[in-house]
């Protein structure tokens, strides 16, 4: 997986540190930034991003415009929202959300699985 890197954005909650620890794991680089704009730039910028993970807590705007926002930069790549509690009903903008409550390795199988259906669904689209 040399070369693709997850986008985290959060704030510095308690849990931030594993859940970093967990998406490093992965096998995929972390880049990490507390910023929304900073995230929006490095999305822009790095075009090895394969997918975001977006702590719903990450605090300078509205998570719902963050993830519009990141979607219109790049909207090829899987944003996964992690969050407190199920959402019923999931922004256009966000392919997964993942409960915070659940262990890690939830978190990382729900990445990978959305960066594997999404390249599928790229070479069907090349096809």
């Amino acid at each position: 997986m040399t070369g693709e890197t997850i986008l985290y954005l959060s704030d510095r909650a308690t849990n931030s540190n594993s859940v970093l620890a967990a998406l490093k794991a992965t096998g995929y680089e972390v880049v990490s930034t507390n910023s929304a704009t900073q995230a929006i730039a490095l999305l822009y910028m790095l075009r090895m991003v394969v997918g975001v993970v977006l702590n719903r807590w990450a605090g300078e705007q509205n998570t719902s415009d963050v993830a519009r926002s990141l979607r219109a930069i790049r909207p090829e790549v899987p944003i996964v929202l992690l969050c407190r509690d199920q959402i019923n009903c999931l922004p256009s903008s966000v392919d997964a959300c993942v409960d915070t409550e659940q262990p890690l390795e939830k978190l990382t199988a729900a990445v990978r699985r959305l960066l594997v259906a999404k390249r599928f669904q790229l070479l069907i689209a090349q096809l």
